[in-house]
């Protein structure tokens, strides 16, 4: 099978939950860690990697939900539900800034508008697909 046909496949093998679950642990810890001061990261990397990790986990969390959903699908929609979360950072009422000014609200949406957390939210996207899909396409050949 080719590679081509592993990521872009309509529906993908179920993936297992119980495999998934350290990564739903990592992947925020990974996240917020990337904008520690604690921690001596390269700027770029600091300034981008959070964004970068939060769709992945999006990502996760779909397959999570519904283990069958295809690669592109999970992408689409981890992709798309990021887009979303930034442009509703465009909204500003006291009712959802007084959400977004407790951490847990801000960690689920944002803060501040940033036009390159579009492309963040892109490349974690399709950096997660691809990994799943070079995983699946893994346990095609094997």
């Amino acid at each position: 099978m080719r590679l081509s046909a592993a990521v872009f496949a309509p529906v993908e093998p179920a993936r297992q939950r119980g495999k998934l679950v350290p990564l739903l642990l990592v992947l925020p810890v990974l996240g917020m860690a990337s904008r520690s001061s604690a921690i001596a990261l390269p700027a770029f990397v600091a300034a981008y990697a959070g964004d970068t990790l939060w769709t992945a986990m999006l990502y996760v969390t779909l397959l999570f939900a519904w283990p069958g959903l295809s690669v592109s699908r999970a992408v689409g929609l981890a992709v798309g539900i990021s887009f979303l979360v930034e442009l509703s950072q465009l909204y500003q009422a006291p009712w959802i800034d007084a959400v977004r000014a407790h951490r847990l609200g801000a960690l689920v949406l944002g803060r501040g508008f940033l036009g390159s957390d579009f492309v963040c939210y892109t490349v974690g996207g399709l950096l997660a697909g691809g990994v799943d899909g070079l995983l699946a396409w893994r346990r095609s050949v094997e």
